[in-house]
């Protein structure tokens, strides 16, 4: 027995809801995984808030036909399709993806889309191959520590340079009188 429309329209509302919340959808061809290994990909990528979704094509599309930001993922949609679909961690979703596919060489990529643009493979691992948002606040914050040390150091420097001139003049002094008095003993 077939689905009714009413479970069909909930799937769809469903399938918005989360595209709604997500940053980046990759679809797959996850034809000839077992049950087991789809779970597996699933456990794998729940650890990176990221959700794999195994629906018919005709839902995803409605479910995107409206909405632009999503409109070119309509291009992928074609046999047996898993969605993934990344909240946050984008770079630990496509690892975790890129590990599940090397130990099953079952899955193919087929697209992703971020931003209302179609993405190739190559495309979707640049974007994970970038710094986290947390990497890049540590970065900064890195920087910003490093200037404010020079700036201390320099600081502190400057009193230290003044003192050590300081102490010199008497040390000059002296070897300037040492050096008039050899002089007049010598010519005078």
């Amino acid at each position: 027995m077939g689905r009714t429309l009413e479970n069909k329209q909930e799937i769809v509302a469903d399938l918005k809801q989360l595209l709604s919340e997500s940053q980046l959808a990759v679809v797959i061809d996850y034809q000839g995984l077992s049950v087991a290994e789809i779970t597996d990909l699933r456990n794998r990528l729940r650890e990176t808030g990221t959700i794999c979704k195994v629906t018919k094509n005709t839902l995803m599309r409605r479910a995107v036909e409206e909405d632009e930001n999503w409109q070119p993922m309509t291009e992928f949609l074609a046999g047996s399709s898993a969605f993934i679909l990344v909240k946050d961690d984008i770079g630990g979703a496509i690892r975790a993806y890129q590990d599940f596919k090397k130990a099953t060489k079952k899955t193919e990529f087929r697209g992703g889309v971020m931003q209302g643009r179609a993405l190739n493979e190559a495309e979707v691992k640049a974007i994970a191959d970038l710094p986290s948002k947390e990497e890049l606040i540590a970065q900064i914050a890195g920087a910003i520590n490093s200037i404010a040390t020079k700036i201390a150091v320099g600081i502190k420097e400057v009193p230290s340079s003044l003192g050590r001139g300081i102490n010199e003049v008497p040390a000059s002094l002296n070897r300037s009188i040492q050096a008039i008095a050899a002089k007049e003993e010598g010519g005078g």
